[in-house]
Parts: structure tokens; sequence; C-alpha cells
């Protein structure tokens, strides 16, 4: 009897090297049996291998495979890895830098390519048997994460997809709504890590463990109990700190009981309860054998700063062979940079840095520069790396050690502790299968971090994935071509984000009942609505309201003032800049009586030279004095900055007081006046107990507006997306792009706006149908395109500041397009389109008209905006995405050309090396 044929997971198994884990038998069987996977791992679990079961199914079955990931380095990363185990042949790459072989039969492409290519049905959609998503927990992300669910939905029936995640608590609610869109979906979690993670706290110089291994449940089972020894130490610390801190003002020295003044002072000194400095931490973890180490720093700055301390102490981590080794391997990947640009690209201290085993990782640095640390981690050859979370994100660079120097970190909007979900994705690095037998996170100690609430972040698994899913423009224009309106509204109420909207209202209707009870009992203790209590609270709200309106308006009363102050400057001028990085005196080397927003030049006595605004100004900049310049002043020399530096400070110019003077508005409000003799005067005023009457009063009028809130909310929950697309397309058909009616069409410059996938897609494509980038040069189409492209990392700056002429011409037709845009948005109730940003114009104009890279990154200082030569990259290429889709958009021929002599004018020097 013939032996039975081996299935396809027993070929592709036979063919690795190493014995599957049980999490990848399910998946890769339920693959094969025909369903789609959905699979949830922590990272370095070896979620991939499911992917590339996939990639191996297609092949068997003569069909085709895309696997697509969130960022261009994991698609190169992956590229290289297939390519290796396949051949170029077998092998394509599609990201917005490269096209090689698209048309094989395993192509690596980015989430958005796939996209576009559904919407375009492009033809290279035949014959696909398997999509591969990894990374899927980005459809959380708020700028991106709609693309993933464009592709979840729009994908044929018949593709088997692959879904890969790091691990979510969610898992099963997601898993539910990948079986109804998409059919059978088998959900595979694995919660074990691969190689198992120690979890330390280092105080001072000591390396603790933060769990007790030895703790025992009476069943014999492993409790989670903090390590006594670690509690006992840190409340030594505390306490000692908290000596420290009393008797300083008493002691004339600055090292405490124990005389040492530095970080490694004597055991009472309040020094020695900071971190240990950087160095002294990575010389601590090589003594413990804990390198290659990351240490995650939430900051660039903080990178750059760990870098330097590193490199100013005796540290050396490479042997003499090691050093040459990296120097090999940093020249073949540098050797087509310019040389000119090497300087200001800080690329000397960069590679002393890199042979002496340290080096920093953040999106400021040059892709090349990332990719090559990368390389030489993972070759061992770099062992201390300081990153920002970013490298968190996917790229497989594993280490034995993640080190934690603190538990908070800005989000954007103000600085938050990590959640659990952050935790485990940090410390998820620490640990390389088949090398490490543990990985080790270690957490920093410093005052006021407890050892409780870093076992609660270390054993809390709570990471739900939250869709970002809405409508947008292109994308509305896209299914009205694909389905029409009707179908279009079915399809996005089967988006996830609708699922999780559907469920959320019996929480959301749970929470008002119990409200309505609240609310019910204060009222019986005010007396009902209509009693006097309650108006006395009311009157408090009020007056509280009217104090906040008075303060905005002296804030804007002193911006207003500071404007003012800023056009009356003169050259030679000596200010005192009060607040931020630059405050002291500053000498003004070239005035701005812009109306809106002046930015007169400075140069500051710390020889810092660049341009001002309003922001840095609280209060009017006033002349303190005036100085002589030269006729001519090049502030970009540093022997001028130094010279003119010296001389202001020679010039004996004092500095004003400190306190910001305001002007009280309060004083003289009628209306304020009328709240405070109301309040006096009522009856409940004279009560002893008014405060808690009041406070009282306040609550429920409070939980009164969140209770009418949630209401809302439940009403506009249901079916919410497909009301928003409804807006949409009235906006588009106010405006042209779809005919109007309730079966709407595609027009013609709707057919341009489908073809552009940017943040700004219909602002585009209003300044495309006015003409308003016609007859610009490549440089100037590039620089006017930079506007609705860069957004700064400050504030933002409508004002056309750009060169003169076509372009200023040209800005300033794009913020009059972009403001009678807002205004439409705000009638039809839709999120606004981002405001135009200035802060690139300048430097990207520099660059496009081939000057230095120095040139255009100095005149991005110029402009307030300083960009690290990363920045300047990045925010280069995506000009060139969004040029290449304004050349394929373009409804004159002229200004198609124009748009791909701009791309080929930017993609030179360093934003041409290491694109792919």
């Amino acid at each position: 009897m013939p032996s039975p044929q081996p299935t396809q997971l027993q070929r592709f198994s036979a063919e690795l090297g190493f014995p599957l884990d049980r999490f990848q038998v399910d998946a890769c069987t339920a693959l094969e049996n025909g369903h789609g996977v959905l699979v949830c791992a922590p990272t370095g679990a070896g979620k991939t291998v499911i992917g590339e079961f996939a990639v191996h199914l297609a092949l068997a079955a003569g069909r085709k495979c895309f696997y697509t990931t969130p960022i261009k380095a994991l698609s190169n990363q992956k590229f290289a890895e297939l390519t290796a185990r396949y051949g170029r042949d077998t092998v394509g790459l599609l990201t917005g830098d490269s096209s090689i072989n698209p048309d094989a039969p395993i192509v690596i492409m980015t989430t958005e390519v796939l996209r576009n290519m559904l919407y375009a049905s492009s033809d290279a959609l035949r014959g696909l048997s398997h999509v591969v998503m990894d990374e899927v927990h980005y459809l959380a992300d708020r700028f991106r994460g709609a693309v993933w669910e464009e592709v979840i939905l729009h994908l044929s029936d018949d593709v088997r997809l692959v879904s890969l995640s790091a691990t979510v608590s969610n898992a099963e609610e997601f898993g539910a709504w990948m079986s109804t869109v998409r059919g059978d979906t088998s959900v595979v979690v694995d919660e074990n890590r691969p190689v198992p993670l120690s979890q330390h706290i280092m105080v001072g110089r000591r390396l603790f463990d933060l769990f007790d291994t030895r703790a025992q449940s009476p069943d014999g089972k492993q409790k989670v109990v903090v390590d006594r020894e670690l509690v006992r130490h840190v409340k030594q610390r505390q306490s000692l700190d908290s000596m420290d801190r009393w008797h300083a003002p008493h002691s004339r020295g600055r090292g405490g009981r124990g005389g040492g003044g530095g970080r490694g002072g004597g055991q009472g000194s309040g020094a020695n309860n900071r971190p240990l400095a950087r160095p002294d931490v990575i010389a601590k973890l090589d003594e413990e054998g804990l390198l290659p180490a990351i240490t995650f720093i939430f900051s660039r700055a903080g990178c750059d700063g760990a870098l330097t301390q590193c490199m100013r102490s005796r540290l050396v981590l490479t042997t003499p062979e090691q050093a040459e080794e990296i120097r090999y391997i940093v020249e073949k990947h540098t050797s087509e940079l310019p040389r000119e640009d090497l300087e200001v690209l800080g690329f000397w201290e960069w590679r002393d840095a890199l042979e002496r085993g340290f080096a920093a990782h953040h999106a400021g640095m040059l892709p090349v520069f990332r990719h090559t640390v990368e390389e030489l981690f993972v070759k061992g050859l770099v062992r201390a790396v300081f990153a920002t979370e970013t490298l968190a994100l996917g790229i497989n660079m594993p280490a034995r050690t993640v080190v934690l120097e603190k538990l908070v970190k800005f989000n954007g909007e103000t600085h938050a502790e990590l959640t659990p979900g952050e935790y485990t994705q940090l410390t998820g690095r620490a640990g390389r299968r088949g090398i490490d037998i543990e990985g080790h996170a270690v957490v920093l100690w410093q005052p006021g971090t407890e050892p409780t609430e870093v076992a609660g972040l270390a054993s809390t698994r709570t990471f739900p994935l939250r869709s970002s899913f809405a409508p947008a423009y292109n994308m509305s224009i896209n299914l009205i071509e694909q389905f029409g309106a009707a179908d279009s509204r079915l399809l996005l109420e089967r988006s996830f984000a609708q699922f999780q909207a559907d469920r959320s209202v019996v929480g959301m209707v749970r929470g008002i009942e119990k409200n309505m009870q609240t609310l019910d009992a204060l009222g019986a203790r005010l007396g009902g609505p209509d009693g006097e209590y309650f108006e006395y609270a009311r009157l408090r709200e009020r007056l509280k309201d009217r104090e906040k309106t008075l303060e905005r308006q002296n804030r804007s009363d002193r911006r207003d003032k500071a404007v003012d102050s800023l056009r009356a400057l003169r050259r030679g001028d000596v200010i005192s800049v009060p607040t931020g990085r630059r405050s002291g005196l500053a000498v003004v080397l070239e005035p701005d009586d812009d109306r809106a927003d002046p930015r007169p030049l400075v140069l500051t006595e710390d020889k810092w030279a660049g341009r001002l605004s309003a922001a840095d100004f609280p209060s009017p900049a006033t002349s303190l004095g005036t100085m002589r310049l030269p006729r001519f002043v090049d502030h970009r020399t540093a022997k001028t900055r130094r010279d003119l530096a010296a001389a202001l400070v020679t010039r004996g110019i004092s500095q004003p007081s400190d306190r910001i003077r305001r002007k009280l508005t309060a004083a003289d409000d009628k209306e304020l006046a009328t709240l405070r003799r109301a309040i006096r005067s009522h009856p409940v005023h004279a009560r002893p107990d008014r405060d808690e009457l009041g406070r009282t009063g306040e609550r429920y009028n409070r939980l009164a507006r969140e209770t009418e809130t949630m209401r809302q909310k439940v009403s506009a929950t249901t079916n919410s997306l497909a009301r928003t697309f409804d807006r949409i397309l009235a906006l588009l058909a106010d405006r042209g792009y779809v005919t109007p009616g309730k079966d709407p069409k595609v027009t013609d410059d709707g057919a341009r706006l489908s073809r552009i996938y940017s943040e700004s897609d219909l602002l585009v494509a209003e300044c495309l149908r006015g003409g308003l980038w016609q007859g610009l040069s490549p440089a100037e189409l590039a620089a006017v395109v930079s506007a609705v492209v860069y957004e700064s990392r400050s504030e933002g700056d409508i004002t056309p500041h750009g060169p003169t002429g076509p372009i200023r011409h040209a800005l300033t037709e794009t913020v009059r397009v972009w403001h009678e845009l807002r205004a439409d948005e705000v009638r039809h109730k839709l999120p606004p389109t981002r405001e135009p940003d200035m802060g690139f114009v300048k430097a990207i104009y520099k660059w496009a008209s081939d000057h230095s890279l120095v040139d255009a990154l100095v005149t991005a200082g110029d402009n307030g905006k300083a960009l690290s030569g990363g920045d300047f990259v990045r925010w280069c290429r995506q000009v060139i995405d969004l040029l290449d889709q304004v050349r394929l958009a373009a409804p004159e021929p002229e200004l198609s050309r124009t748009a791909a002599r701009a791309i080929a004018a930017l993609r030179r020097g360093v934003v041409a090396v290491d694109a792919a």
C-alpha cells in the first residue's frame, strides 16, 4: 500500500530546520484547510513563520501571495529574507521608494500600496490567493489605521487573509469581526514568550529582581509577589532622600552626610538617589552579563545626550578587531553619501561612537544611519543602543536586555504614564530566541518610582485593539466609483469601527442609567432643580466660566501686544528673550514687520542665531539698548556668531525682572462684578455649609452635562459612519466632485481626487482644479507642495514666509482655498483639513534648486524650524510621494512634467541614498 502524500505543512516544516511551536502548527493547519487566520502572539514568538507558510501555499498552488508591512523598513527586511530563500526571480518589492520585480508571484509591499491596487482594480490582483498582513494591530493607528480596514473589507472573498498581531486583550472580538466580514477565520492566541522575561529594578548600583520567585500559593503555584528586599531598600532610599532634602538648606556642602558631591557620593547623599549616569548603567549591565541592551529614552535629544555622555566616559564595549569590522560596514553603507554633507550630519562622531559599541536610534537620524545601527546591533558589534519607542514598532532588533529610564512619556498632548500595553511592547524586545536563556527588563529607579506600580505594569496584559477607521474624501470617491452609494454605506457599516461602536452602546446605556440614579440622589439633597441651592450652584458655575473667558482674552491680548512689539524692532536693538531655551539677551540682526506673524532674526548671548516669534514672548519685547552692527553680518559662520555674542555680553545691558506683568482685565469686567454681587447677596451664601452645597450643585450640573453627552453619543453611534459618509458626499456634491442626488456619480474632478492619497487630498485636488500650481518651476512646485505635506513638531505656521514671487502667490492662494474648504467642512460638520504649514518651504526650495544640504538645513533653522538630517530626508521623500500623485493627477501635461522634474531635483544626495 503506497504511503500517504505529505501535507504542505509537513513539506514546509521539513525545510525549516527547527520544530514548530503548538500555536504555529494550529495556525498553519487552519490555513492549509482553507481558513483565514488571526494570530496574536508576543514579539519574537515566531508569528512570521505562519506568513511564510502562506507564501509556501501560494507557490505550491501556482498562485500569488502579497506580504504587507506597515513601514518600508520592514518591507525591505522581509524582501531580503524571502529573496534569500526563494531567489530574486520569485520575489518583488513595492514601496513608495522602490519597485522591484512587481509581477513576481511573491510581492512584499506597504499596506497603502495594496489599498491603492484594490481601489484601482489592478491587474496585479489576478491570481492572488493569499495576503499576509504583518503587524495588523496598526489598524489602531489614528493616522494610518483606516488603510488596514480598507484592505480587509475590499479583498476578494476567495483570498485567504493571514493577520499577524501583537498580543491584544480583545483578540476574540477582533476575530469575531473578521469572521463576519471575511468568512471563517481561526483565531490563534499564544501569550507565552519563546524566551522568558525577568523583570528588574536598578536602584543605584544594585540590580534587584522585581518579583520574588520563591513565593508560592497554598496550592504550590508561584505567586506574583514583589521582592521584599527591593521594597525595603527603596523605602530606605526614600527615607534618606527625605532627610537630605530636610538638611540641604542648613548645609553648605552639596554631598549630604556622605560628603560626596557626585552621583556616586556617600550613602546619604541626595545625589546618590538619582539614577546612575548612563555610562555607569551600561558598565553595570556589562558587568552582570546583560548586554547587548536597548535603553528606551522618550526623546531624540535624550538619546543623543546619552550617546554624548558615553563618548565622554572611558567606557569601550568593542575590541580593536570589532572596531575595524564596524568601520568596514559603516563605509559600505555610507560610501554614496556626498563627502561635503558628512560634517553637518555628524558623521564622524556617529562613526566614533559605533566603533566603541554605542549608538542612538531615532527618526531624526538619516535612514542609512539607522539601518547601519540595526545591522551592527544584530551582528553583536554594537552592544548599547539608546532609542525612542519607534524602535519597538516591528523592526527585528532583539536584545538581551531592555532598559526603561522612565515610566512616563509625552503622548503628543501631555506627559502620561506608560500603559501596560506600551510597557509590554517595549520590554518585548528583550530576549533573543536561540541565543538567550532569558531576556531582562530593567527599570531605573528614581524617587517616586514604586515597585508595586512597576509590578502592575509588568503583570497586566491589557492592550485592547481600537479601530481608528473613518470615511475620508478619497476613500468616499473610490467607494462610490466601485460600489455606488447604497452598497458603500453597507460596506462602512461592516467596518471594525462600527462593529465596536455598536457594542459600546450597551455600556453607554448602562452608564446613563447609573448616572440618572446618582442625579436623583443629588437632586433630593438639593431640593429639586428649581430650588435656591441649584440657583446658587449655577451662579458659581457662570462665575468660573466668565473667569476662564477673561483669561483666554487676556492671553489673546498679550499675543497681539507681543506681535506689535516685534514688528517695531529695528536692526541693532538689544532685547530680552524671557522664556524658553533661548532666554537671555539677544540682538536683532534682521527685523520683520509682517503684520500677522513677525519673525525677526536675532543672535543670542549663547551664540544661537535664528528667528523668534510671538510665542517666545509672553509679554511685549522692548528694546533695552542698541548695538552697532557691521553692514553685512553672516550669522551662519561660527566666528561671526562668537564675536557678536561677545560684544553683546560686554555691552553691560542688564536683564529685566523675570516677572511677567499681566493686565488684570477681570477688575474692570461688569459681568464678572455682577455675578460676584449676585453670589454674595444670595441667601445660600450666608449658610455655613454653602461651599459643600455649591460643590454638590456643581457636581449635579457636571454629571447632568456628561449624561446628556452620553445620550447624544448613543444617538450618534448608530449608523455613525454612514452619516459621516453622507455628509462627505454632500460636500463633494457642492464642489462638483460627485453629482447631486441619492445615487451620486463620480465626475471628472472626482476621478482626479480618487488618485490623490494624502491627508489633505481634497485641498490638493482643489489646487489642481483651480490651476493654482500652474506655471511654477520644479523647485517652486516642490516648495508649494511641501506646505500641504509638512507638519511642524511645534505649532504650525500658515503665513507664507517662502521666497517672494510665484511661490508666495501660490501659497497665498492655497491658504485662501484652505480657508474656504474649512468653512465648508464646519458647515457640513466634518473634521477640518489640516492647515498648510510653511515651515519646510524655504529649505526644500533650496534643496530642489541644487543647493547643498548645509544650506538647506541652515535655511530651515533660520526660519525657526530646525531640522535633523533624518527629518529633512523623511519630509523630502513625503513631498516626492505627493509630487508623484500630482504628476499622475495633473489636469495639464505641463504641470505633470514639472512635477516629474521636481521629483528628479529632490531625489539626489542624502535623499536618494538608502531609499530602498
